[in-house]
């Protein structure tokens, strides 16, 4: 089969890095790829937003199977357009990629069909935000949300109504997400442990993925601003037997059952922010799409054929074939650029990449890298994913940090408490 990956990421690296491993994939392009990528099989200099551009390309190629890493592209409508071309594509139409798209067609979803998640008010405007701080619904800490894609950061936790506002004029008023703020969200403050609960489905049945933890804050302890993710292990710590069926029985086959009911059948990937709290577990948010760092550790650990998965789900019985997963631990720790998640600076040369890919059991995925005179260059906030598997968690964060020492550019950053909560749990 020949196979285009979409996207440019650390997840579209790992993506490609375990298609690359499957008897059924001969060929593998990805659009428009990462340095990473391209010792896999082939770049493609199409950026992942251009949907015609792949369109031709894919069918010009004849792709037997797309796969689709970011959301953009799935909230736009690519999987809708392929398939009107008869080209196969793993991924949700974007009538059901809304559940990522529209923050605020997530909650009313969640509320009109009782599905755990905090409580929340919409505001279309930064009077109505005001009118919304203004009254005694929401105590502080709260959290306010723009209502579209916004990169992992759209998300604002406010420990007082001096940070609320801002974060409304941040949103509402400097546009800092673009579009994504036209509306947005002021939303209870969830306590407890957060948990990524990532599933593949054929729009009936769920195929559950290994259970993984992110890091979101972009300093240790949790400190600082929310980013795409400082890094993840897997399997999540806090995330046990019972509130695995929990969470199958309360959120994902009432979310699976009811967005098909309401027309919008789900087929690719489901992943459920979940925050796990005393009174049970409650969804953050929805994504519809492999996690970003998640998805590193979680092919790590993947012992199946993952082509046969994505056919098995487009052909509607996800639960045909026993998956099996490697019992081992795995973590991820990104090597993010200084300043992230804000402003930061581009093509910054990356040393001792080469010397720590050598090391036993490490895999470095690329995020935002690029190459310059034939030398890895920073491109992006997030540059590098280093990552291990190892019987224990404790063994596989050592030698992941082992490695990243091993690595620099100027500015760098990381987190050195990835997976520590785990560790003492």
């Amino acid at each position: 089969m020949k196979i285009l990956v979409i996207g440019s990421g650390g997840r579209e690296h790992a993506l490609a890095w375990k298609i690359a491993q499957s008897p059924k994939c001969d060929e593998i392009f990805c659009a428009p790829g990462n340095p990473g990528t391209a010792k896999l099989g082939k770049n493609v200099a199409i950026s992942a937003e251009d949907i015609p551009a792949l369109l031709d390309f894919a069918s010009r190629e004849k792709i037997d199977l797309t796969v689709v890493g970011p959301e953009g592209p799935l909230t736009a409508g690519i999987v809708d357009a392929f398939e009107a071309k008869g080209l196969k594509i793993f991924g949700p139409h974007k009538n059901a990629a809304i559940l990522e798209g529209s923050k605020i067609f997530a909650k009313e979803f969640m509320a009109r069909h009782k599905i755990p998640s905090g409580d929340f008010r919409v505001a279309d405007s930064p009077k109505k935000a005001a009118e919304i701080l203004d009254s005694d619904q929401f105590s502080f800490p709260l959290v306010i949300k723009a209502d579209g894609l916004a990169a992992g950061k759209g998300a604002i936790i406010c420990p007082d109504r001096k940070s609320a506002d801002e974060a409304v004029h941040l949103i509402m008023v400097e546009k800092k997400f673009g579009e994504a703020g036209d509306r947005l969200i002021v939303e209870e403050f969830l306590r407890g442990k957060e948990a990524s609960f990532i599933l593949i489905s054929d729009g009936l049945r769920a195929l559950p993925l290994v259970t993984t933890m992110d890091h979101k804050a972009v300093f240790d302890g949790d400190e600082g601003p929310n980013t795409g993710g400082m890094g993840a292990i897997s399997p999540s710590p806090f995330l046990d037997k019972e509130l695995f069926v929990s969470v199958m029985e309360t959120i994902v086959t009432p979310t699976l059952t009811r967005m098909l009911e309401e027309g919008r059948k789900l087929i690719g990937v489901l992943y459920v922010g979940l925050m796990l709290t005393e009174k049970g577990p409650k969804v953050l948010e929805y994504n519809c799409r492999f996690g970003d760092p998640e998805t590193q550790p979680q092919m790590l650990r993947l012992d199946s054929d993952i082509v046969d998965i994505f056919l098995d789900a487009l052909d509607g019985d996800v639960l045909r074939k026993d998956i099996a997963w490697s019992a081992k631990s795995s973590g991820c720790v990104i090597l993010a650029s200084g300043g992230y998640p804000g402003d930061y600076e581009k093509g910054i040369p990356i040393t001792g990449l080469d010397e720590a890919e050598k090391m036993p059991g490490i895999f470095v995925f690329h995020a935002g890298t690029g190459l310059k005179d034939k030398q890895y260059v920073t491109k992006g906030g997030r540059v590098l994913g280093v990552c291990a598997s190892e019987v224990s968690l404790s063994g596989t964060m050592e030698k992941i940090y082992d490695a990243v020492e091993k690595i620099e550019f100027r500015g760098r950053h990381f987190r050195s408490d990835i997976g520590a909560s785990g560790e003492e749990r």
